[in-house]
């Protein structure tokens, strides 16, 4: 029999529209929507970081990216001089200047953050590009040099971030609430969850602990709960839906348009359609969180809201327009466009005989079950039940809903299935459970799921994790594991 090259059933196809790249890329580098009065005004990013003093080596050490094409020349120049005589930048004077971070940020080099005039923005290059590196690269992440599209930065410490802005809790919806209607129980990693009544120092305690949210990873889901998702490539998504771990979009403008009229300005949740989406998610949770964080907006001088431009329109709680607004469909077209345009990186070729070995593993271990060998070819679409890729799974039910959503349901003591509890694939009438990913780009990934739980490649292959564990298929020897680890870093779009 031949070996199998991925499985029988690769699911419906989900084509996606198409429209124009060069528009694409500008929205993905620089469209805000209006977003930029969320960050500046609610959330007070900027006045944060200057508070805060942040220097350009500060900022690196969080991850964040310099565009060196952003830069003038005379800067830029500088910046050489000083890397020449000092390559660690500790003693750059350029890198260690706090007025320097507002002004490469106002001269929109710092990748992700948005100028608007006076105020800054954020956008989807923010976790989903990198640098060259070709001027300089932090030992934390950070770098400067020519902008990459589409890779996920695993770097980022977007909860520090977050936790610098001088009014974190305009961030509360994505943050680990405990609220009255779940009778005290909070979901997340974080021993207690926050209230309305919560301080500024209590919200940046939890944003700024990487044991609470890790780094590379962003919290995408406005539901109260503690759960951040590991943050995923952009680039071929022409090849990567359903969209999300928990694959509740068939479309990709679907899941932009959500994130550029909920996450990037959490205040449209306060709209009619936004109250209704999330009452729908979460019934009365969601109503007693919601009137929360409309009380915070007000305890803390919020006005003005919601600042997202956007077309109202459509019924709240469907995909096309989750809250009942959205974004000009011609640029979330373009988008589409760009993001299925952007090539994957080549793989990492180490030991190729062990590349070899290892793909025959892959196909006679099972793992052509679930994924291709063909990696130009798009990911199959079906959605694999939680019960299977996580034998561990127990839910509890914390809240029943209207059929087709099912009940709000989490595994006490995993944060595997966190992501699912609210917002899953039964939002459009399938299983709760996961989407395949793109095995793409993973020589750079430090870690592995989408709830960061297994360090590297032989660990999740290693049986030392358990028969419950997620993801429990397992490669008993060393060399197994090491010939298979080596043969999906080699993984690229030319992969057969």
């Amino acid at each position: 029999m031949a070996a199998s090259a991925g499985p029988a059933d690769q699911g419906k196809p989900l084509p996606q529209a198409m429209g124009d790249v060069a528009l694409g890329r500008e929205v993905f580098r620089f469209e805000t929507f209006g977003n930029e009065g969320f960050w500046t005004d609610a959330v007070r990013l900027p006045a944060g970081i200057m508070a805060a003093r942040v220097t350009p080596m500060q900022a690196l050490e969080l991850g964040l990216q310099i565009d060196a094409d952003a830069i003038d020349s005379a800067t830029k120049a500088r910046l050489a001089a000083e890397l020449r005589a000092d390559p660690s930048g500790r003693s750059s004077a350029l890198l260690n200047d706090p007025n320097v971070t507002m002004a490469l940020i106002k001269a929109n080099a710092v990748i992700g953050m948005a100028p608007k005039g006076a105020k800054v923005g954020a956008t989807c290059a923010l976790c989903h590009a990198m640098t060259d590196a070709s001027v300089f690269k932090s030992p934390k992440g950070g770098s400067i040099g020519s902008r990459i599209d589409g890779l996920a930065n695993h770097s980022l410490n977007l909860g520090k971030i977050f936790a610098t802005a001088a009014n974190t809790r305009a961030l509360y919806t994505v943050a680990q609430t405990q609220l009255d209607a779940n009778h005290g129980k909070t979901l997340g990693r974080a021993p207690t969850g926050l209230t309305e009544n919560s301080s500024e120092a209590d919200f940046d305690a939890y944003f700024g602990n990487p044991r609470f949210y890790p780094i590379g990873m962003f919290d995408d889901t406005f539901d109260g709960n503690g759960d951040p998702m590991h943050n995923s490539p952009l680039f071929r998504q022409d090849l990567a839906a359903p969209y999300g771990s928990e694959a509740t979009f068939t479309k990709i403008d679907d899941f932009s348009n959500l994130v550029f009229t909920t996450l990037f300005d959490q205040t449209m949740l306060t709209t009619p359609g936004g109250r209704a989406f999330v009452h729908k998610l979460a019934g009365a949770a969601g109503d007693e969180m919601i009137a929360d964080y409309v009380k915070i907006l007000a305890d803390t001088g919020v006005t003005g809201y919601p600042y997202v431009r956007a077309t109202a329109g459509g019924k709240p709680g469907t995909l096309t327009t989750p809250i009942g607004f959205r974004v000009d469909n011609r640029k979330l077209l373009a988008l589409n466009a760009y993001l299925s345009s952007l090539p994957a990186p080549p793989g990492a070729f180490g030991d190729r005989a062990a590349v070899q070995r290892g793909r025959a593993l892959f196909q006679s271990a099972g793992c052509t079950g679930c994924h291709n060998t063909n990696q130009g070819r798009p990911v199959p679409t079906t959605i694999h039940a939680m019960a299977q890729i996580f034998p561990g799974d127990r839910p509890v039910i914390l809240a029943p809903r209207t059929p087709p959503l099912n009940a709000v349901q989490d595994t006490p003591g995993s944060f595997f299935d966190d992501k699912m509890a609210v917002v899953n694939a039964s939002l459009r009438g399938e299983k709760r459970g996961v989407a395949m990913p793109l095995l793409l780009d993973l020589a750079r990934k430090p870690v592995f799921l989408h709830d960061n739980s297994v360090p590297s490649l032989d660990a999740l292959f290693n049986p030392s994790r358990g028969r419950l564990a997620p993801h429990p298929f397992y490669l008993t020897g060393g060399r197994q594991r090491a010939d298979m680890a080596e043969y999906l870093r080699s993984l690229d779009t030319h992969s057969r």
